[in-house]
């Protein structure tokens, strides 16, 4: 295969042992991408329709599935070197399955780059009264599509400077917020809106970031070992979601609000618009970044053309920044609550696969040694599309019994795994494997 040059951060290849990074700088940028302006919105949004204690639990048990989700995904791609689009080759869906996902990856990530494009222009906008929404929208994606076109390196010193910024301006918030408010009392107080059933309040947390877990690999496959990745979650997980959701608990009680602009501006004006705008840098980053790596890896599959990741990032950076600009991204939510939906079942198929099947543990093993991918591929796995198809349904329509991210992921990996053994058998197969391509 064509070897991908390491300034381009391996879109195509495995991350070799001299492109690995400290687990710090990773943690960083993984924990930026959670201490967040979404996280700090769902807050919002639960606290307004529940109990702070009622909230810490939606949070806690939302976290666990997370931090469960991230940790299998994030371990592989440590061992693997690959990013989320292309383990899926090797790990249940095949060639044409890995580029499905990169592009279902692609597409929701340029969505939230768009959304949060939206709040860091019109942050600007209320910090500085300058211009309008419109070319802020046109300024602030273009800046934040150079930002990512540099990699991750880049990526992890914007995050060393964003985050202690966003920290210092929820903390900031946080007090001003409760001067003259008894904290005892926001803990104790009902919550301002109508009553959320806790079912939909975890789905709500898993739900809502699920696609953060799934691109795990994206920045884990850059950490040496399981261990590493172990604290990476666990840290960034329970201390940015867990940590800035519970922030917004508190000050959608103190505000009897969900609306985050009102709150922001409330509690600390001027500074709470640039709190947003940090915010905003460090996640959406994040967002493009996966992006350009799904893309890439879709049309590796389906053209036939090998891509740089930073020319990538600069179409799919200017695709986000039109729709934030001409306001169809508002339309564009429900879209994102439908991937969302569609995403888990890809988390059950995947570990199946790797960790239960273990159908190219060998040929992974055996490339890995020598620093490239297996020569070999499958077309597709139709197997892992139908468990993938019926995961989304139950995830999507079984809303009345369990938690419906855990439902569809827990869903398709049972369907992928008795399915593929039900096939063994009735072939007499020791081991399903379909049609197989050279990858050179």
């Amino acid at each position: 295969m064509k070897k991908i040059k390491s300034k381009d951060d391996y879109p195509l290849s495995r991350v070799p042992l001299n492109g690995k990074l400290p687990t710090w700088k990773v943690m960083v940028v993984r924990l930026g991408g959670l201490s967040s302006l979404p996280v700090l919105m769902v807050g919002l949004t639960l606290g307004y329709g529940l109990t702070f204690w009622q909230g810490f639990w939606a949070f806690f048990f939302g976290s666990i599935i997370l931090q469960l989700v991230g940790w299998a995904l994030g371990t592989i791609a440590a061992r693997e070197g690959l990013s989320s689009s292309l383990l899926s080759r090797w790990s249940g869906f095949g060639n044409f399955g890995s580029a499905l996902i990169g592009l279902v990856i692609a597409v929701s990530t340029i969505g939230w780059f768009g959304i949060q494009n939206s709040i860091f222009a019109n942050g600007l906008f209320k910090a500085t009264g300058f211009f309008n929404f419109e070319i802020w929208s046109i300024l602030t994606g273009l800046v934040l599509t150079f930002l990512v076109v540099y990699g991750v390196r880049f990526l992890s010193m914007t995050a060393n400077i964003a985050l202690p910024l966003f920290v210092f301006g929820t903390i900031y918030a946080l007090t001003e917020m409760l001067i003259g408010t008894s904290l005892t009392d926001l803990i104790n107080s009902s919550p301002p809106g109508q009553l959320i059933p806790m079912s939909k309040a975890i789905t709500m947390v898993a739900g809502s970031f699920i696609i953060g877990a799934v691109i795990t690999p994206d920045m884990c496959r850059f950490v040496h070992t399981g261990k590493d990745v172990f604290w990476i979650c666990l840290i960034s997980t329970f201390l940015g979601e867990l940590g800035f959701g519970m922030i917004g608990v508190l000050m959608s009680h103190a505000a009897r609000s969900a609306d985050v602009d009102v709150i922001m501006l409330s509690f600390s004006g001027i500074f709470g618009a640039l709190m947003v705008v940090f915010s905003t840098v460090k996640s959406n980053n994040l967002n493009l970044y996966s992006a350009s790596l799904g893309i890439t890896n879709f049309f590796d599959v389906v053209i036939k053309i090998k891509l740089s990741r930073a020319a990538v990032t600069l179409f799919v950076g200017f695709i986000g920044t039109i729709l934030s600009v001409v306001g169809v991204i508002g339309f564009f939510t429900s879209f994102l609550i439908l991937l969302a939906e569609a995403i888990p079942p890809i988390v059950g198929i995947i570990v199946i696969d790797y960790y239960v099947l273990m159908r190219h543990r060998k040929v992974l093993d055996d490339s890995r040694i020598k620093g490239r991918l297996p020569d070999m591929v499958e077309v597709c796995n139709p197997i892992a599309i139908l468990a993938w198809s019926i995961g989304f349904v139950v995830g999507r329509y079984v809303t009345d019994f369990g938690i419906p991210v855990t439902n569809s992921l827990v869903v398709g990996g049972l369907v992928y795994l008795i399915a593929m053994k039900l096939y063994a058998i009735i072939f007499s197969k020791k081991e399903v494997e379909f049609k197989m391509v050279d990858m050179l």
